[in-house]
């Protein structure tokens, strides 16, 4: 499966010299399934970053999963041998169905402005993949989402940039680090995109892990900025650029992020009335408990004039709120999210 000359090689342009040729012998190497794979010499983390950072520049190449090298002293080179996921002939067989799969996925999307792209690749992830729980090695590779429905964030992320690459839409996979302290025992991973030349963040494992009742897709971590995402993600432990853009995030886009109280009661009015879900961001200063309060009291008072009640779902560190409204019944449900299902335990 070709990768689009067009899209930017964004790790391979933050590494030195030497890792750059040591880059290209290694990608030229695995598109070819060679068994032995000769670089230059250096040391053993320099080697994992050429690694670690090509595969995500390159997530094309599902089918190479890790590596062993050896060397011998006094020698200016080292040799990379791969480890790959299948045998040969079932890579080039999974090879051209990937790429016939993922041509087919693009074709609707490829006369829509770059926002739509996005979107459109978001909602086919959201809608037919479900997170892997088991951990399976291919859904960590963009084989599992686009092969079999399910994929784990690592998966789901390459297969955005992927499915983006092939609508020409620019776009990079980022990593954050792990938190034991938190309980979070894994890395985690998103996207980073650049829409009308601003970049945004895009985390479509978290929205996903949201809409999981299968009825509704979410927008929570659709095109943040670096201040919003980090509220709920760690680190980044590898380079990216900086997010700054506060104003075309998804709920803000289409009129669904409220300042004043009033908006919020007159929403929820009308969801009451037309028996719809409403989905909003607040934004209106800061989502501390007393706000969320008196936003319950008007989204309690605009029920109680329907005689319905309220059921909502907050996503706490993104100041979101799912509300849908049941005919009277004896107690409102209030469900606080968590968007890190298979991330965190």
């Amino acid at each position: 499966m070709e990768k689009l000359e067009t899209m930017e090689e964004f790790y391979y342009q933050k590494m030195t010299k030497l890792q750059q040729a040591a880059y290209h012998c290694m990608l030229k190497g695995v598109k070819d399934l060679t068994d032995e794979i000769q670089l230059p010499q250096m040391d053993g983390e320099s080697l994992y970053q050429v690694f670690f950072q090509m595969r995500l520049d390159h997530p094309e190449i599902f089918w190479l999963t890790g590596y062993k090298y050896k060397y011998y002293k006094g020698s200016p080179n080292l040799i990379f041998v791969p480890e790959y996921l299948f045998d040969k002939d079932k890579i080039r067989e999974h090879q051209k169905a990937m790429q016939a799969r993922v041509e087919k996925l693009v074709r609707p999307a490829k006369d829509r402005s770059d926002f739509e792209k996005e979107k459109y690749v978001h909602d086919f992830i959201c809608e037919n993949v479900r997170y892997d729980k088991l951990k399976k090695a291919y859904s960590h590779e963009i084989i599992g989402p686009l092969g079999q429905g399910v994929g784990v964030c690592e998966g789901i992320a390459k297969a955005v940039k992927v499915l983006l690459d092939a609508l020409g839409v620019w776009c990079i996979i980022a990593i954050c680090g792990n938190n034991p302290e938190k309980g979070i025992k894994y890395r985690h991973t998103w996207n980073i995109v650049k829409i009308n030349d601003v970049y945004y963040h895009l985390d479509v494992t978290f929205d996903n892990t949201l809409g999981r009742d299968g009825k509704e897709i979410r927008y929570d971590y659709f095109n943040l900025d670096d201040q919003q995402i980090f509220r709920d993600h760690e680190p980044l432990i590898a380079p990216a650029p900086a997010c700054t853009d506060h104003d075309h995030f998804y709920y803000k886009e289409k009129k669904l992020s409220f300042t004043k109280q009033e908006d919020v009661y007159k929403r929820a009015l009308q969801a009451a009335k037309k028996g719809k879900v409403l989905t909003f961001h607040w934004r209106g200063g800061y989502f501390t408990r007393e706000i969320f309060q008196e936003l319950l009291e008007l989204i309690r008072k605009a029920g109680k004039e329907k005689n319905k009640t309220a059921c909502l779902q907050v996503n706490w560190a993104q100041a979101v709120i799912r509300l849908r409204y049941e005919e009277e019944r004896a107690e409102e449900e209030i469900w606080m999210e968590e968007a890190n299902e298979g991330e965190k335990e």
